[in-house]
């Protein structure tokens, strides 16, 4: 039986290696010369970066590929575990180390902003309950199959499902269980995890954080990147062939069933075709003929991003490696995205150091600075001008919160807009996780894992269930592979 796989995104590449470890003769196509999707790396000067997701959390469902195929983890990857999970920074002056074990945290909260800790430890039991009792069902199993509804644990969860706080905002649910300002805005940003905004994203996505302080936060040795290089390096010894710099540009179906694909130059037949491209994608471009599920693919699309690539000729001791600096008018910063396609006037500012715990990663003078800011997907705005005015923001908010001025000590600088994300990686409208999560239903209405039409035609990645993200890409490759399996 043989397997091919449209795109090596981290979906793609836990797909091909259940597959091929299944027995699956499995072939992956993919347009660029690399592995790992968004998630690649690239030097400017003596500064190396990730160009993609930089948060790195749950490393069992990487470690889990790996002891699927009776392999070593640490012979291909390794990584260590950091305290900080992440240091916040407020207009009001107001900084905050979030610790990643909840016990240091709780601790840190009580210290600085004189929360009781009996409160926030109370917040913590909440959205571990929301995981232990919903997470696996919603987020490791396909939402279309009737055997994932047709169980004990599944009609236990339906049961406690006001408990989860499905019927009310992210915000909402904050406010009422934490009050305390700076706590509820911590919170509440979690929401842009999955490209979503917390005054109209369900309570329920407020088991994110529990993924972050529940299991902590990582940092890959070696760089994010090695998450798909050593994947991709499992796949190969498993036998799993590659073909890079190859653009796949139909998939060819015949009597309800994808036959195999074409490439700009060759034709190769499959059993099993699945596509890690976007979705909205794989339907405009290689699913000419078939007629696309226009209800989900006209859903609400996530926040993209605005990110800067700075290489920084100073080291700040009051940087971690996860940095945020927050608006003042955290609403106002969402309905702008979200509402009228804008980027704020005080917009929330990421930025994340990896010389911190990887200090070849920039010269031993500076830092190398990944600054972020959400954005809305890319609607045909003037992303250059919009880039330039932003630049002007951010740096003025980093110098005046930080008391150094930023902008002389920039050597190297890269900037990538939503309409960058859209070319470079073929995320319909730049947006980073495909659909928003902006409706208490949004999870049932991701397109699904398989396609009912072809019987042998799968999705995976970040634009299907579960969603964006590199644990739920890991996950969708699970759910794909499994239901492949089971043909």
């Amino acid at each position: 039986m043989k397997a091919i796989i449209i795109g090596s995104g981290l979906a793609g590449l836990a797909t091909a290696i259940r597959l091929q470890h299944s027995g699956i003769q499995t072939t992956v196509f993919e347009a660029n010369n690399y592995p790992g999707g968004k998630l690649h790396s690239f030097s400017l000067g003596k500064y190396r970066f990730d160009g993609g997701p930089s948060l790195f959390t749950m490393p069992h469902f990487v470690e889990e590929l790996f002891e699927l195929t009776g392999r070593n983890t640490g012979d291909y990857f390794s990584f260590q575990k950091a305290d900080e999970a992440c240091r916040y920074f407020w207009e009001d002056g107001t900084f905050l180390k979030a610790y990643s074990d909840p016990e240091d945290f709780i601790s840190e909260v009580e210290r600085v902003l004189n929360f009781p800790s009996k409160t926030l430890r109370a917040y913590f039991a909440h959205i571990e309950n929301i995981y232990k009792h919903s997470g696996k069902i919603f987020l490791e199993k396909p939402l279309n199959k009737a055997s994932t509804w047709l169980n004990v644990d599944t009609v236990k969860a339906l049961m406690r499902i006001r408990q989860y706080d499905i019927f009310q905002s992210m915000h909402e649910s904050n406010r009422t269980r934490l009050g305390e300002p700076h706590l509820v805005q911590l919170f509440d940003r979690f929401a842009t995890y999955n490209g979503s905004d917390p005054y109209r994203a369900p309570g329920i996505l407020n088991v994110i954080p529990w993924l972050e302080h529940g299991f902590g936060t990582f940092f890959p040795n070696g760089g994010m990147v090695q998450i798909p290089l050593s994947l991709h390096r499992l796949a190969v010894d498993l036998g799993v062939h590659f073909e890079f710099n190859t653009r796949v540009t139909e998939i060819i179906t015949k009597n309800g069933k994808a036959t195999g694909i074409k490439t700009l130059f060759d034709y190769y037949d499959s059993d099993v075709v699945i596509s890690n491209m976007d979705i909205h994608f794989t339907y405009e471009q290689l699913l000419k003929q078939a007629k696309p599920p226009k209800r989900i693919l006209s859903q609400e699309r996530s926040s993209s991003a605005l990110v800067f690539y700075w290489g920084i000729n100073k080291k700040f001791d009051r940087l971690g490696l996860h940095n945020i600096f927050f608006s003042d008018h955290y609403q106002s910063e969402f309905k702008n995205i979200f509402e009228k396609n804008q980027v704020d006037d005080d917009p929330t500012v990421y930025v994340n150091v990896s010389s911190k715990f990887k200090p070849n990663d920039a010269p031993s003078h500076g830092e190398n600075w990944f600054v972020m800011v959400n954005t809305s997907h890319n609607a045909g705005q003037d992303w250059e001008s919009i880039a330039s005015d932003i630049r002007k923001t951010v740096l003025t908010k980093l110098s005046r919160m930080l008391k150094t001025s930023i902008e002389p000590l920039i050597e190297e600088e890269k900037i990538w807009t939503p309409k960058g994300i859209e070319q470079d990686t073929l995320s319909y409208k730049g947006a980073l996780y495909g659909n928003s999560s902006n409706d208490k239903f949004a999870a049932f209405l991701r397109h699904p894992n398989n396609a009912g039409k072809y019987k042998n035609l799968f999705f995976c990645g970040g634009s299907v269930h579960p969603g964006g993200g590199i644990p739920l890409a890991l996950l969708s490759g699970k759910i794909t592979s499994s239901l492949i399996l089971k043909t």
